[in-house]
């Protein structure tokens, strides 16, 4: 199963966010195990760093990002993504943008705990919980 993690599932793990990163953390394993092809798009790997580096310095920051990128895969986002993202009917561009880099990328689904913001998706999209009960069966 390829899925492109959200921003926000990512830094529940990091920050450990209560009560969100029980379910995050085990989902992030599971692309370390490798029983999820586990994606990030390039503006998360961004965003990421940003939050991380406010919250607990460069030097963690670089270290997350880093570990990060041992086990997830990078989507592609392009000029044409970027393009086609400003013709969705998504409200914010930035989900708009991990939409169509999931989609030019041919992935299965989106984790995310926002399932509201991606009302318009072409894929499947799951919230963390819902996710690691598919996992498991």
């Amino acid at each position: 199963m390829k899925i492109l993690f959200d921003t926000n599932v990512v830094l529940d793990v990091m920050l450990l966010r209560k009560p969100f990163f029980r379910a995050s953390t085990f989902l992030l394993a599971e692309v370390e195990r490798k029983k999820i092809d586990g994606y990030l798009c390039p503006t998360t790997v961004n965003t990421i760093y940003y939050l991380v580096s406010k919250a607990l310095g460069n030097k963690q920051a670089k270290n997350q990002i880093k570990n990060l990128l041992q086990i997830f895969k990078v989507s592609l986002v392009e000029k044409i993504t970027l393009e086609l993202s400003l013709q969705s009917k998504f409200k914010d561009y930035e989900d708009s943008v991990l939409h169509e880099s999931a989609l030019r990328e041919g992935l299965d689904g989106i984790v995310t705990r926002n399932s509201k913001d991606f009302l318009f998706s072409k894929l499947n999209v799951y919230d963390p919980e819902e996710l690691l009960k598919i996992i498991c069966s």
